[in-house]
C-alpha cells in the first residue's frame, strides 16, 4: 500500500508543523474529498431534503440517499432501508435499547470490554425499567469466553450486545460464532462495530447480526454522524425513541401514522452535509481497501511493539500477540500517569495520542487500573510515524 499517496489526501498531514497523529481510534483525520463534499452541500445546494419540490431539494434528497447506499455497501447490508442515520454509534445503540421496550425481568448480557455506549443504557434500563443486566467474564483477562456465553444465556435473555473490536486493546471478538450461539437460543444480537468497520471488512449479512452501530468519525467521516444497521424486520418492530417531523405519513389531532424504516427513526431536519460526507468517507475507505488497511496497521503495530518490547518499565495492555491488537498500542509506563505521558509526547515531540480510560471505565475500574496511554495507527500513518513514537517512548523511559 502506497502510504505517501494517501497522506497527500489529508490536509493536516501536509502542513509544515504537522503532528504525528496516532489517535485514530478516537477520531480519524478526514481526506480532502470528504471536506469538499461537505462544503459543496453548503455552497451548491444548501436546501432541505425530502420536503420541498424545487431542484435544490431534489439534489439534496438524491445525495442523501446515495450516501445511505454507500453506507449499505460499507456494511454489506442488503437494502438501504436497513441503514438509519444517527448522530453516532451511541445514539444507534440507545435507539435499540429503548426501542425493544424491555420490561422488568428481561435479561440483557454484554461482554466485559464495552464502551460506555454499551454499558450505561443497560444500567439505565435496569434502574428505571427493572431489566436484569449482566456482564460476561472474559477468558484469560482479554479474550471472549464462548463457554461462559453458553452458560449465561437464559430463557429471559432478550439481547446479547457486544463490541466487535475493542477500542481499549484492539482485540477482536469471534462475532460469527457468538451470533450463531445466541440465535440458537432465540436471543437477538447487537454488535458495536465502531472500532472494527473502519479497519477490517465487516459484512452484517454474513455475520447475521440483528443490529450494528458505527460512528462516521472513526472511518474518515464527519463528527456527529453515525449509522445504525438493523435487519429490516427487526427495525420495523422497534418503537422509535424520537418522533415528529419526517417520521410520519400523516397526523391528526387524534392520532398519527409512522413512516416505515428508516424514516421513522430520523426525526426532524437531518444533517445532510454530515450524511453526504459520511457516504463519501465510506467510499474512500472502501477504495483504499480495508484488508489493505488491516495489514498495514498490523505491520505498524509490530514495529512499535518490537522496538519497545525489551523496556521493562512498559506494561502493554492487551494480548501478547501483536497480531491480535490491530493498530492499537495501549500501554503504561512505570512511574508515569497515562495523561502525563500523552501531554509530554504532545508538548516535547509533537505526537498526538490518547490517554485515560477510553470510555471503558468499567473494565479499568474492575481491575484498579487508572487508564492507559494509547497510540493508534490508521491508513495514513507510515513507518516513520511509529518509529518516532517508539523513540520518544524510549526517551521517556530513560529519563
Amino acid at each position: 500500500m502506497d502510504i505517501s499517496k494517501y497522506r497527500k489526501d489529508f490536509p493536516l498531514l501536509n502542513k509544515e508543523d504537522s503532528p504525528i497523529y496516532l489517535d485514530s481510534a478516537c477520531m480519524t483525520l478526514r481526506p480532502q474529498e470528504v471536506i469538499d463534499s461537505i462544503t459543496e452541500y453548503y455552497t451548491d445546494y444548501p436546501a432541505c431534503g425530502g420536503r420541498s419540490v424545487h431542484k435544490l431539494s431534489w439534489q439534496v434528497t438524491e445525495k442523501f440517499e446515495m450516501a445511505r447506499d454507500s453506507l449499505r455497501k460499507f456494511l454489506g447490508a442488503e437494502q438501504p432501508s436497513e441503514i438509519v442515520f444517527t448522530k453516532n454509534a451511541t445514539e444507534g445503540m440507545n435507539i435499540v435499547a429503548n426501542g425493544l421496550r424491555l420490561k422488568e425481568g428481561d435479561h440483557v448480557l454484554t461482554s466485559d470490554k464495552e464502551h460506555n455506549a454499551n454499558v450505561v443504557p443497560w444500567h439505565h434500563l435496569s434502574k428505571y425499567n427493572g431489566i436484569k443486566y449482566d456482564v460476561l467474564s472474559p477468558k484469560d483477562n482479554y479474550f471472549f469466553d464462548i463457554e461462559a456465553l453458553k452458560e449465561s444465556l437464559t430463557s429471559k435473555t432478550k439481547l446479547f450486545s457486544f463490541v466487535h473490536t475493542s477500542n481499549l486493546d484492539g482485540c477482536t471478538n469471534p462475532a460469527k460464532e457468538i451470533v450463531e450461539i445466541c440465535h440458537d437460543k432465540g436471543v437477538k444480537v447487537m454488535i458495536d462495530i465502531a472500532q472494527s468497520a473502519p479497519h477490517k471488512e465487516v459484512d452484517v449479512v454474513d455475520l447475521d447480526v440483528d443490529f450494528a452501530a458505527a460512528s462516521a468519525h472513526k472511518f474518515c467521516g464527519p463528527s456527529g454522524m453515525g449509522i445504525l444497521y438493523g435487519k429490516y424486520d427487526e427495525l420495523a418492530n422497534l418503537v422509535p425513541t424520537y418522533v415528529g417531523g419526517s417520521t410520519v405519513i400523516n397526523s391528526t389531532y387524534e392520532d398519527y401514522k409512522l413512516l416505515p424504516p428508516p424514516s421513522c427513526f430520523e426525526a426532524g431536519l437531518q444533517d445532510y452535509a454530515g450524511a453526504i460526507g459520511s457516504g463519501v468517507a465510506a467510499e474512500y475507505v472502501m477504495k483504499v481497501g480495508r484488508n489493505n488497511i488491516q495489514e498495514h496497521e498490523n505491520k505498524l503495530n509490530r514495529i512499535m511493539s518490537d522496538k519497545l518490547k525489551d523496556l521493562e518499565a512498559i506494561d502493554v495492555v492487551g494480548p501478547s500477540d501483536v497480531a491480535q491488537r490491530g493498530g492499537i498500542f495501549s500501554f503504561n509506563i512505570e512511574g508515569w500517569d497515562p495523561t502525563e505521558i500523552a501531554m509530554h509526547l504532545d508538548e516535547e515531540y509533537n505526537i498526538a495520542i490518547r490517554s485515560g480510560m477510553h470510555c471503558v471505565h468499567s473494565w479499568f475500574n474492575s481491575r484498579g487500573i487508572n487508564g492507559t496511554a494509547r497510540a493508534s495507527a490508521y491508513l495514513y500513518n507510515d513507518e516513520a510515524d511509529v518509529l518516532s513514537f517508539a523513540s520518544a517512548i524510549e526517551d521517556i523511559v530513560n529519563k
